[in-house]
């Protein structure tokens, strides 16, 4: 009976969604209280229902319930409990239920707390979050329903249905085929539901710009009751991005950390632009500038989460990340092609009461900053966009798909990241309203100055290349200009207030928590670069079979094939195990053990490469193949990746920013807002 009543939730969350959508438009054309409140109540009961559907599908993937499709396909015997609970996001339909249950939360803490000056907004609100929750549940139910049982006809045919066709029996298979090996590492278990709330929690923002469209609101009221909701959503997929880095790095074994693959850029492009809409924001709550960007921005970061969700599941990338074929493309489509035009209707209709009458005064504001910081990350945005779609239309017109690979994106984005990295550095040096030419340039220079050193000190230990000296200089620089204005700003509040520099660290941070969280995230990026350039500038690589004894040379370092041992385990693993010696200059540093997983259901292998991690470098093996009598030859690939570490390290800084961005506080109302013009 569980999988019927996790059916039978799904039905009545369909239901209540769709009651949820007319009654709170209908309650808001004939102003009906209690229909409003009807719909309010219909919106967040969809969320119990989907809860007590998406425990009913974990009921059964725990225990085994192989007649189950989705069960048997994502699930077996011997698979940990954790990984059976990862599964519910490990396929097509499971992954959709789990869409449909966040947003329907998300909506379910929006609308259970109190409203007061957004009330107008409150039926346009209900309206969005539900339709959206109502298309995925069409999804579900009709196209990929995660309760599905295997059935066995007459004439020996198994089939997939969610009711008994005629004279069948239910199949009961005694085991299941497994979750994707690829997928049973811990990254996984929690990149997909950080890219989920990521994907979701921009929804509600969206609603909001919506309902604002909608109302004739132009202030920005929606702005600041969705703010957190938009730093939260970015929080969560800026986590998805980094722990989907941290897995390929951990798993694919090609030694790198981003491959420019189409689902990856499909989940980084609604990060670019709800970046951008984060820093406009800013603009729009300080100044009122910017009512327009900020509009488009949110409008286009949820179309481009549900375009990158389509992408992902319609089978049109070929990619490790993404689902089979299915037949939900077409849906998909129209559902972002109404929402756009809809959007984009309403942002017209609006647009000349959108106009403010605050005018950008000096070149050299934040204001102007801010503006720059749009148009870069925009053009970010439409280069990795025209990298995804050009193959498809390629192969669509021509009958050929041409492949995009990294070179055009990095030699694309590049310079305009570069770009970012020094704007990074000029911000905090600037003033809202006007900041002089002569004022910044004084500032900027002598911080450029100092950064130069960097680069100098690297030119010194060997690096020769011009593109690396000139990203190791703007990345310093970015850090310096951050730091020097926080120790600025530390210093003039000391010495007005009296306090010590401690209470005044703690103080500035308390009163102004978006502006030094803020920082932390600037910060965190700066280090991120560090990483990034390392190891696409400065990796080496190596690789050659060699006998047990014998050596590979790398830089320096010396890696010695001492075993490799080949097992069958329990679980229906072959597993092989290496042991590699590191040595440089005769003195053994660390034993590693690169291996290889292959797993006899789906007859697919699993690398496991052996790291040796320092702050500087990472020593990456591969146990590539090897003999059938181990002892006469195995064969390693070897790389060297520079600075690595401090991609995870400044992403764990940008992950603190962020919290501390979200951690309530109050604007400051001291001399250092007056002076630096928090922001």
């Amino acid at each position: 009976m569980i999988g019927p009543i996790g059916y039978g939730m799904l039905v009545i969350a369909l239901v209540t969604s769709l009651l949820a959508v007319v009654t709170s438009i209908y309650g808001e054309r004939s102003r009906s209280t209690a229909m409003l409140e009807t719909a309010r109540r219909a919106a967040l009961i969809t969320f119990p229902l989907l809860t007590i559907s998406v425990i009913a599908l974990l009921i059964l993937l725990v225990t085994g319930h192989f007649e189950y499709a989705y069960v048997y396909q994502t699930t077996d015997l011997a698979m940990p409990f954790y990984l059976k609970l990862a599964a519910l996001w490990g396929g097509q339909e499971g992954s959709l239920l789990f869409w449909c249950w966040l947003l329907s939360g998300f909506t379910f803490i929006t609308l259970v707390r109190k409203w007061k000056s957004e009330h107008d907004l409150l039926p346009w609100v209900i309206t969005i979050t539900s339709f959206t929750v109502f298309f995925f549940l069409i999804l579900v139910l009709f196209f990929e329903n995660p309760f599905n049982r295997y059935f066995i006809t007459m004439d020996g045919q198994v089939v997939s249905s969610l009711f008994p066709p005629m004279m069948s029996l239910q199949a009961d298979p005694p085991d299941g085929s497994g979750l994707n090996p690829l997928l049973r590492h811990f990254g996984m278990v929690v990149h997909p539901p950080m890219l989920y709330l990521g994907f979701t929690g921009f929804v509600i923002p969206y609603a909001f710009a919506i309902a604002a469209l909608i109302t004739g609101r132009t202030d920005d009221r929606w702005l600041k009751s969705t703010r957190k909701w938009s730093l939260m959503a970015w929080l969560f997929l800026s986590l998805g991005l980094v722990l989907g880095s941290r897995w390929a790095y951990d798993v694919l074994g090609w030694g790198g950390y981003w491959g420019w693959d189409p689902v990856e850029i499909s989940a980084l492009i609604p990060w670019l632009t709800g970046t951008a809409y984060l820093h406009s924001s800013i603009t729009q709550e300080k100044r009122g500038l910017f009512k327009h960007w900020n509009i488009a921005l949110i409008i286009l970061t949820f179309c481009l989460v549900i375009f990158g969700t389509f992408l992902t599941r319609s089978g049109l990338l070929s990619s490790v990340h993404s689902f089979s074929e299915s037949a939900i493309g077409p849906a998909f489509l129209a559902f972002i092609a109404v929402m756009f035009v809809f959007s984009l209707g309403l942002l017209l209709w609006r647009w000349s009461d959108l106009s403010s009458s605050y005018q950008i005064k000096s070149l050299f504001s934040k204001e102007s900053a801010f503006l720059i910081n749009n148009l870069l990350f925009f053009a970010i945005f439409l280069i990795c966009l025209i990298g995804i779609l050009f193959p498809i239309v390629s192969e669509l017109f021509t009958g050929q798909k041409v492949t995009v690979g990294p070179p055009f994106y990095k030699s694309a984005t590049g310079p305009l990241f570069a770009f970012l990295l020094l704007l990074m550095g000029v911000v905090p040096l600037t003033m809202w309203g006007a900041t002089t030419a002569r004022s910044l340039e004084t500032i900027v220079r002598k911080l450029a100055l100092i950064a130069l050193a960097a680069p100098v000190i690297a030119l010194i230990l060997g690096v020769t290349r011009w593109i690396a000296l000139l990203t190791i200089w703007l990345i310093f620089f970015a850090i310096l200009a951050t730091l020097f204005d926080t120790i600025n700003s530390i210093r003039l509040r000391s010495r007005i207030h009296k306090e010590t520099t401690w209470k005044a660290v703690n103080n500035l941070v308390r009163h102004n928590r978006r502006r030094y969280g803020g920082y932390l995230i600037h910060l965190g990026v700066a280090l991120m670069g560090l990483g990034i350039i390392g190891i696409e500038m400065f990796q080496t690589t190596t690789q050659g079979m060699v006998a047990e004894g014998e050596s590979l040379n790398l830089s320096g370092y010396t890696f010695t094939y001492e075993k490799l041992t080949v097992a069958d385990t329990p679980d229906g693993r072959n597993v092989a195990t290496a042991s590699i010696l590191i040595s440089r200059d005769g003195k053994e540093l660390e034993r590693v053990y690169p291996g290889s997983d292959y797993y006899y259901a789906s007859q697919q292998s699993v690398t496991k490469p052996g790291v040796r991690s320092t702050l500087g470098e990472d020593l990456y093996i591969i146990l590539v193949d090897w003999l059938e009598i181990t002892s006469e030859g195995a064969t390693f690939k070897v790389f060297r990746n520079p600075l690595i570490n401090w991609l995870w390290i400044g992403s764990a800084i940008l992950m603190l920013g962020t919290l501390v961005a979200l951690w309530p506080g109050r604007e400051a109302r001291n001399a250092t807002q007056t002076i630096k013009g928090d922001a």
